[in-house]
C-alpha cells in the first residue's frame, strides 16, 4: 500500500471544501506529491482553523464559491479542467443537520448534483472521488460491520443526505458516466476521523480538547456509542488509492478494449467503498475520552454527562473494509492510541506555537514513512 508519487505529479487535481479539516490534509498531502491543486470551497468555517494556521492556500490555487451555485462551479471547473476530483464540499454535522434540514439537504444532495453536472459538461475528468460518510447506510445498530452493498438510509437530515448523494452519483454514474467513459466515478465511506486541527463543533476530539485547554469540565452526550475511530491519514491515503486506480482503469480505447478488461477479471472501480477504522478501534466515547486525558498528562480536568436530552444519534456504526483490503491492498496504519498521540502532539505544538504548515507536512511525511516499511 504505497501512494505513487510519480502518478500524481503535475496532475490537475480539484477539491470542493478544501478549506474544511479533512480538505486542509488532504490539499497539504496532495502538495506534498506535487500536483497542480485547485480548490473550491466556502470559506473557513471554524475559527481558529487548520486551513489557516498551516496556510494551506499557500501551495494551491483557492476560489471562493458555493456548490449550491451550479453557473459558478461549472465556469470554474470548464476553466481549470481538472483530471481528478475529489468532492468533500459538505455539511458535515450530525446535530447541526437537526436545526438546518434544509440548508443540509440542500448542501449535500443538490450540491453532489451540481458537482456531478459540472463534470459532465467537461471531457477531461478521468476519476473522481465522492466522499460521503459511514452514516450512509440504513443503520441496524447490528454488531456486524455494514458492507458496500446495504442498503442506503439513515435516521437523521444528515445521514439521509449522504445516503441522497451515495444514491445521486449511481444514478449520474449509471446514466451519464457508463463503463465505457472515460470518467470514472466512487464514492468512499469513512467516519469518525480524528487528526490535529479539528474544531469543529459537536465533535467528540474537538470538544474534549477545547475543554482541556481552557480548563473546563468535559461534557460527554453519550459515554457508550461505539465508533470506528480513525487518524485522518488513514481514509486519505484509501481516497488517493482509490481515485490513481479510478484514473488508470477508466476505459480509453473502445468498447472492445473494456470487453477484454472484464473478460480477464479485471476489477471494476466505480463503485462504493469503505474505509473505516479497524475492529480492534472500535471504541465507546468513554474510553477515548479516558485515553485522551492520559495521553495528554496533568490536564486537570474530569468529565461528566450531559444530562440534557439530546437528539437521536446511532449508538453502534461499524464498517467491514474487505473490499478495500482486497481491491486497493489498503487498512488503518496507525492503531487508536497512536492516532490519537499523534493528535495531543499536533495540538500541543499549536499551543506552543510552532509553524503548523511544517509540522503539519511532518506528521504526513512520518505516516507516508508508514506506508513505505
Amino acid at each position: 500500500m504505497v501512494i505513487n508519487s510519480c502518478f500524481w505529479r503535475d496532475k490537475k487535481v480539484l477539491i470542493t471544501g478544501h478549506t474544511g479539516f479533512k480538505g486542509s490534509w488532504l490539499s497539504l498531502w496532495l502538495q506534498i506529491l506535487g500536483v497542480e491543486l485547485l480548490g473550491y470551497s466556502l470559506p473557513v468555517p471554524t475559527q481558529p482553523s487548520l486551513y489557516d494556521l498551516a496556510l494551506v492556500g499557500k501551495g494551491m490555487t483557492s476560489i471562493e464559491g458555493d456548490i449550491r451555485d451550479l453557473e459558478h462551479l461549472s465556469q470554474v471547473i470548464k476553466d481549470f479542467q481538472p483530471e481528478i476530483v475529489f468532492h468533500m464540499a459538505a455539511q458535515p454535522l450530525v446535530r447541526h443537520s437537526y436545526a438546518n434540514p434544509v440548508e443540509t439537504y440542500s448542501v449535500n444532495v443538490m450540491g453532489t448534483v451540481h458537482l456531478l453536472e459540472a463534470v459532465r459538461q467537461v471531457g477531461t475528468v478521468r476519476s473522481l472521488v465522492n466522499i460521503t460518510s459511514d452514516k450512509c447506510y440504513e443503520n441496524r445498530e447490528w454488531v456486524w460491520g455494514y458492507r458496500e452493498q446495504e442498503p442506503m438510509g439513515g435516521y437523521d437530515p444528515y445521514s439521509s443526505s449522504k445516503g441522497c448523494a451515495e444514491l445521486v452519483t449511481a444514478a449520474y454514474r449509471n446514466s451519464f458516466f457508463p463503463a465505457d467513459s472515460s470518467t470514472a466515478i466512487a464514492t468512499a465511506r469513512a467516519g469518525n476521523v480524528i487528526g490535529g486541527g479539528d474544531w469543529s463543533l459537536d465533535r467528540l476530539i474537538p470538544d474534549i480538547l477545547r475543554a482541556i485547554t481552557n480548563k473546563q469540565t468535559i461534557i460527554i452526550r453519550n459515554p457508550q456509542a461505539i465508533r470506528p475511530w480513525q487518524h485522518v491519514l488513514d481514509p486519505l491515503t484509501g481516497y488517493l488509492l482509490l481515485a490513481e486506480k479510478l484514473y488508470q482503469n477508466s476505459p480509453q480505447d473502445s468498447d472492445q478494449n473494456l470487453g477484454r478488461h472484464l473478460n480477464q477479471g479485471h476489477q471494476d472501480f466505480r463503485s462504493g467503498w469503505n474505509f473505516g477504522g479497524s475492529d480492534r478501534d472500535t471504541q465507546p466515547v468513554a474510553w477515548i475520552v479516558d485515553k485522551l486525558l492520559e495521553l495528554w498528562g496533568d490536564a486537570g480536568v474530569g468529565w461528566e454527562c450531559d444530562q440534557v436530552l439530546q437528539p437521536h444519534e446511532a449508538n453502534y456504526l461499524k464498517l467491514d473494509c474487505s473490499k478495500a483490503k482486497t481491491h486497493l491492498d489498503w487498512e488503518p496504519q496507525l492503531d487508536l492510541t497512536t492516532a490519537l498521540a499523534w493528535v495531543v502532539t499536533w495540538t500541543k505544538a499549536w499551543d506552543q506555537g510552532a509553524d503548523m504548515r511544517d509540522f503539519t507536512k511532518q506528521q504526513i511525511l512520518k505516516y507516508v514513512n508508514k506506508l513505505i516499511k
